[in-house]
């Protein structure tokens, strides 16, 4: 079996004990005013379980293959690809998601968009810093101020 069908194989996994979680048991702590609204929270992950199901199964079935590319992963020399790059990006998002509260939102999305750009290989330091600042503001502006959510824009000890 080629390497994206045993991928599609584990997100099928993955998207199956999400969909329970999603259809089942979600729901089964709402209020019971909440009951009679048409949109529950568990609303969202139904239709994405879904919809990642059927994607899962299309990846399995091999319903999206055309002829065969010579751009296809070969699994067997994986040792040539950037996985280091990989490697290190997924090492960010996990530092981004631990430092996101105690850091603060703009800081830590500041940092992490400046050391991706970085690591995927850019080295204009003035437009790496200045895109990092500005959508970092914008997604916090919009976050806060348009959509109502609270969140810390700095540390505790500067005020956050």
């Amino acid at each position: 079996m080629a390497l994206d069908r045993w991928i599609a194989l584990i997100l099928l996994g993955i998207c199956l004990v999400y969909g329970y979680t999603a259809w089942f048991t979600m729901d089964a702590s709402l209020a019971p005013f909440m009951k009679r609204n048409p949109i529950w929270p568990s609303t969202f992950p139904k239709v994405l379980s879904v919809l990642a199901i059927g994607a899962c199964l299309v990846i399995l079935s091999g319903i999206e293959k055309s002829e065969p590319k010579e751009a296809e992963i070969d699994y067997r020399r994986l040792h040539e690809y950037k996985l280091g790059q990989a490697i290190v990006l997924l090492a960010l998002m996990v530092a981004y998601a631990l430092c996101l509260r105690p850091v603060g939102f703009i800081i830590s999305t500041t940092a992490f968009l400046f050391f991706g750009s970085f690591v995927l290989g850019e080295r204009k330091w003035i437009l790496m810093i200045s895109v990092a600042v500005i959508a970092t503001m914008i997604v916090w502006y919009l976050v806060q101020e348009v959509l109502g959510i609270y969140m810390r824009p700095l540390p505790g000890i500067f005020g956050g």
